[in-house]
């Protein structure tokens, strides 16, 4: 008797998993480790410090303006299928960028990884959600993916530091080969190909209000970090976008086949779940950024040695994430798990903001790591399995895909907020400390990486109240298998 696909994809579970947490590692350490590789790369191409930006902006523009398209394409097409060519097109973007001997070569790579990445990232979180059904083994695999996504920024600092160090900048682009193939190739030999035996339309209209939307607004916030908040072309861009986002909502309301269905988005336990990544994620961009700052500019760390640094952050991660989700989730549910975790998350930051030029790293910064790591695997594990919880099979994708849009969007208003308040904090502190000089300017720089962590941890404390009002209490109650009709190509 041979097993139908469906039966194989679960006797293959374990080593999907393994497929699936390479490529989010790839997508997630990817933003810290061409951070970790910009200077390099700005003296070898010779580009300005205004265009440094781009190499970062243009990721998040395709990336954040088309993930939304991407899980529903691979709710509509198979999500092996936009699984694969993502990692394969991430793959060559990736070689073209460490090839790229001109400005606007990075630039273009940057954002053809930003395209092929919408089409990768929501296709592997949809796949976890379908392989994955039933307790305790979704509880496990959403943990590990969870802890995965937490971690994975922190990796990329070390592992960019030591590509950047001893090898080139280059290198940080072309690791992503490593990762990208061999996951593809895995993709190709243990995950069926399952597509729905009913293929709706694509909405269209949708499809246009909700990228141009998700452009323009991310485009407004990278633009306010470099231009300011009273930047004509960041207030329209920034109005655009939320006119943009309105009509959007109205026609998922009339649409037949909407793009994102509206029964994804009212679910009160998905909902808060999106909640609690999107306000998260404003905090979680500003720590790695101010963070990294202060370990290299005030300890005088080298890249290697912040990376080094971040590494108990990721040990206390994933050790939350397992428990939050096998031991935790089924019992209390996600309101005391995500809810507890931000307020953790704001613990942390309030006390990484009573940091000054004369603290360690033991005494000061890594206590404070510790538990930063527990409150995000707090919340970042729970909130991937709850935002995708009995989701129908077809919307698998697309409900994914929010997830990922909530933090990209959450990360761009975050550096952008954190950055133009933490400038205009450090140049108040100046001038009202006798102007310029050596000792000024050291204090100003930790005086406006204090104010960014103030901030971030209050916007993450009133974001807790709103995600715990927002979910449901109560252990979740698990359907046996996702909803919907599908189909396996043979």
């Amino acid at each position: 008797m041979t097993s139908s696909p469906t039966d194989l994809d679960h006797q293959r579970r374990w080593l999907i998993l393994v497929v699936l947490g390479v490529a989010q590692l790839m997508v997630v350490l990817d933003a810290t480790i061409v951070n970790i590789a910009l200077p390099s790369a700005q003296a070898d191409l010779g580009f300005s410090d205004a265009d440094r930006q781009w190499v970062i902006t243009a990721y998040a523009l395709a990336f954040g303006s088309l993930l939304l398209i991407g899980g529903r394409l691979g709710d509509l097409f198979g999500r092996r299928r936009l699984f694969v060519t993502g990692l394969l097109g991430f793959a060559a973007a990736s070689a073209v960028g460490g090839l790229a001997d001109t400005f606007g070569v990075l630039v273009g790579a940057r954002a053809a990884q930003g395209v092929f990445g919408a089409m990768l990232a929501p296709s592997a979180l949809g796949l976890l959600t379908t392989t994955f059904t039933t307790q305790p083994d979704r509880g496990k695999a959403f943990g590990i993916f969870g802890a995965i996504a937490g971690a994975g920024a922190s990796i990329g600092l070390l592992l960019g530091g030591l590509l950047t160090e001893y090898l080139s900048w280059r290198w940080c682009m072309y690791v992503n080969l490593f990762f990208a193939i061999p996951a593809a190739t895995g993709a190709l030999m243990l995950i069926s190909d399952v597509r729905p035996e009913h293929r709706p339309k694509l909405d269209l209209p949708g499809v246009a209000a909700a990228s141009s939307g998700l452009f323009l607004l991310v485009y407004g916030f990278s633009r306010a970090e470099t231009d300011g908040w009273g930047d004509t072309l960041t207030l329209t861009s920034l109005g655009v976008a939320a006119a943009l986002l309105a009509l959007f909502a109205a026609i998922q309301l009339r649409a037949k086949q909407p793009l994102l269905p509206p029964r994804i988005v009212l679910d009160r336990n998905r909902g808060g779940a999106y909640l609690g990544m999107g306000i998260t994620a404003i905090g979680m961009f500003g720590v790695f950024l101010f963070l990294t700052f202060f370990l290299q500019r005030t300890l005088g760390f080298s890249p290697v040695e912040s990376g080094l640094a971040f590494l108990p952050l990721t040990v206390a991660i994933a050790m939350s994430a397992g428990v939050a989700t096998t031991r935790l989730l089924p019992k209390v549910g996600p309101r005391p798990l995500i809810t507890g975790g931000m307020l953790t998350i704001a613990v942390a930051l309030a006390l990484l903001a009573q940091l000054d030029v004369d603290s360690s790293y033991a005494a000061h910064v890594l206590p404070a790591l510790m538990i930063l790591g527990l409150g995000m695997g707090q919340v970042f594990a729970p909130v991937f399995a709850t935002a995708t919880l009995n989701v129908e099979f077809r919307d698998a994708g697309v409900a994914s895909a929010m997830v990922n849009t909530m933090q990209q969007v959450g990360g761009a208003i975050g550096t952008s907020l954190l950055s133009t308040l933490a400038a205009t904090a450090t140049t108040d502190y100046v001038t009202s400390n006798g102007g310029p000089s050596p000792d000024v300017i050291a204090a100003a720089q930790v005086h406006g990486y204090t104010t960014a962590f103030w901030i971030a941890s209050a916007i993450i404390a009133a974001g807790a109240v709103v995600v715990g009002l927002t979910l449901r209490g109560g252990a979740p109650q698990v359907a046996a298998e996702p909803v919907g009709a599908a189909v396996a190509a043979h």
